[in-house]
């Protein structure tokens, strides 16, 4: 994998494991030479992530629409920050840089972004490996509803295993590489 998205809260929550988890996963990512793919912003999860990566010798590319711009406070001191017109571009063009994504903690926009990299994966539309990178228990519930789903042959359960789940952002990178 040469770069991964990632999806992220615009806020950084309650929890300081979220911080500390969007860290060390930008971190990590400039150790293991991996391009970070993420939505531009320079507040929240995403500014957190953006800027241990940085700070930590890795490539950041930024992709932001122009009305997020002054919402985001997009983190205009990227070498690679790249304008676009809508969020449907946005998500499109991240899914194009992209090798592989991650969901850390987030609101609706985490949430509808993977879901639909998901819907993707599952419809055939790319091969790539996605996860949930479940810290502290964030994602438990929303585990717990996919799997209810299954239950309910509402969705398939070859479709419920293409999402790769870990606590810790090391565990989660080891998985999307042995991802098949």
């Amino acid at each position: 994998m040469k770069r991964v998205s990632v999806f992220c809260g615009s806020s950084a929550g309650t929890d300081p494991a979220y911080t500390q988890a969007a860290v060390e996963l930008g971190r990590l990512l400039a150790t293991k030479q991996i391009a970070l793919v993420y939505g531009g912003g320079n507040i929240g999860l995403m500014g957190k992530i953006a800027t241990a990566t940085l700070e930590a010798g890795g490539h950041v590319i930024g992709v932001i629409p122009k009305f997020l711009m002054a919402f985001e406070i997009g983190k205009i001191e990227l070498p690679d920050l790249r304008i676009v017109g809508s969020m449907h571009e946005r998500k499109a063009l991240m899914a194009e840089l992209s090798d592989g994504f991650i969901a850390l903690p987030g609101g609706f926009g985490t949430l509808e972004e993977f879901c639909e990299i998901l819907t993707w994966g599952q419809l055939g539309l790319h091969a790539k490996p996605f996860g949930l990178l479940n810290v502290a228990g964030f994602y438990d519930h929303f585990l717990a509803f996919l799997d209810h789903a299954v239950e309910r042959q509402l969705i398939k359960r070859k479709h419920r295993t293409l999402i790769l789940t870990a606590n810790g952002p090391d565990a989660l990178l080891q998985q999307m590489k042995l991802y098949t």
